[in-house]
């Protein structure tokens, strides 16, 4: 089962303003509509202090079926909002993918390796009445196959050169390292072995979707109904086998101990008249038996499309968004890893820790990476100690985002729930007018 609604999951985001979505019967839109698509950005003149971060683990997620994990928690004073109104907290625990960096006692361990399927989604476009759709022609389908090579070959499942790591390493263990630089060992490293498992397929019926043509004629990209894409891809019980991710996992392709990447071709999605969504990521939440020891089962996942370049200008391509969602999965699997109220320098206001989301949008948003022989652009990311607003940074070179250390040059600011006045407990559990957390 699906265990979060779409605004509450992490998502990559950007915006196209005076789209209108709900067009039916006249659901093609030219190739160049993406290029009206502005991510969100902004200046923020931010500064922090105070924030102290927490040395041990506590462990894994009790009672939970799941990948490989370890817990810990920073101190900064924070609000976290309600209904009635926002309330003081002081210490934030948080889960993270892999085993503890922290070598000082029983927690310290080296190197882990997560089994990471590769699942392909293939997009298949039909009429209203379930017939396979065409236009002049060309079949509306779109297959990410032919660009599995494009991914296994990226930063993020190969090793690239960083300066956080003695040997070469892939780019979510590179951030890792630069956040917890100090407290790692030199081979604590957390790791994934990517393994390609069984094409699905996702057929949309006219009226849940809009597409565009290249200049061949075919399927250059589709823009889906986010609520429809959801339920085709989460099953909703826990013997359904006929969304992708429900029969991912009956046929073994996808286990709890897995991180399981959701692999599309310019797939794209649309709340309302609000696109685009470029992924996200989540788990699936499943009952446990006897055979797991009656523990829930949870299966963490991350949908995400090969972007090709040119579609959204300069900001967005290739790999930005499995990067993007990688990475926010490593630091938050859960998707509750709540944080002091923050706001980025690109504008979003959030309180939990998506690391992608405080750059996405901005200029410097990439960091190209050139290897086997393709230019990729994966996203820089926000280290843990700026929404801690730790002063100064024990990151790596005291940095607050990696792999590009001057995107962020300080930390948070830690606020009430209007975004804009900072927190101070002398101001008790009053909250300003206007709750304006952002989903994201």
């Amino acid at each position: 089962m699906q265990v979060k609604s779409l605004c509450a999951l992490c998502c990559l985001t950007i915006a196209i303003h005076g789209a209108a979505q709900t067009a039916p019967d006249n659901d093609q839109v030219p190739l160049s509509y993406l290029q009206n698509a502005r991510p969100h950005t902004g200046l923020l003149d931010s500064a922090g202090g105070g924030g102290t971060l927490g040395t041990r683990s506590y462990g894994s997620f009790l009672g939970v079926d799941t990948v490989t994990n370890w817990s810990s928690y920073f101190y900064l004073p924070g609000a976290v909002p309600s209904a009635f109104g926002d309330y003081p907290q002081f210490t934030w625990p948080y889960s993270m993918v892999g085993n503890s960096p922290f070598s000082n006692g029983e927690d310290g361990h080296g190197r882990t390796t997560i089994s990471a399927p590769i699942i392909p989604v293939i997009v298949d476009l039909r009429n209203f009445d379930g017939s396979p759709r065409f236009v002049n022609g060309h079949r509306l389908t779109l297959d990410p196959t032919p660009l599995l090579q494009n991914l296994l070959n990226s930063p993020i499942f190969s090793n690239s050169t960083y300066d956080s790591s003695l040997a070469p390493t892939q780019f979510t263990d590179a951030v890792q390292r630069a956040e917890f630089n100090g407290q790692a060992t030199p081979n604590w490293h957390t790791l994934l072995k990517p393994r390609i498992a069984t094409t699905r397929t996702m057929v949309l019926i006219r009226g849940t979707y809009q597409f565009a043509l290249d200049s061949n004629g075919d399927l250059a990209y589709v823009l889906v109904d986010a609520g429809v894409f959801g339920s085709k891809l989460f099953p909703p019980t826990p013997d359904d086998t006929t969304t992708v991710i429900g029969a991912a996992e009956h046929a073994g392709d996808f286990r709890t101990k897995d991180i399981g990447t959701f692999y599309f071709n310019n797939t794209y999605l649309y709340q309302g008249t609000e696109c685009c969504i470029l992924g996200y990521h989540s788990y699936d939440l499943e009952p446990g038996d006897a055979t797991n020891g009656w523990r829930e089962r949870r299966y963490v996942m991350n949908y995400s499309s090969w972007i090709t370049p040119g579609l959204f200008g300069s900001a967005f391509l290739d790999v930005t968004a499995v990067s993007h969602e990688m990475a926010e999965l490593f630091n938050d699997p859960f998707v509750n890893n709540a944080t002091p109220i923050w706001l980025a320098p690109n504008g979003v206001c959030q309180n939990n820790l998506e690391t992608g989301d405080v750059i996405e949008g901005l200029p410097d948003d990439t960091y190209p990476i050139s290897m086997n022989g393709y230019l990729y652009h994966p996203q820089n990311e926000a280290l843990l100690q700026w929404f801690a607003a730790q002063s100064p940074s024990s990151a790596l070179d005291h940095a607050y985002s990696y792999p590009d250390k001057t995107v962020l040059t300080s930390p948070s600011v830690s606020l009430f729930s209007d975004c804009a006045t900072p927190f101070s407990y002398s101001k008790g559990v009053t909250k300003p007018a206007g709750l304006a957390i952002l989903p994201h």
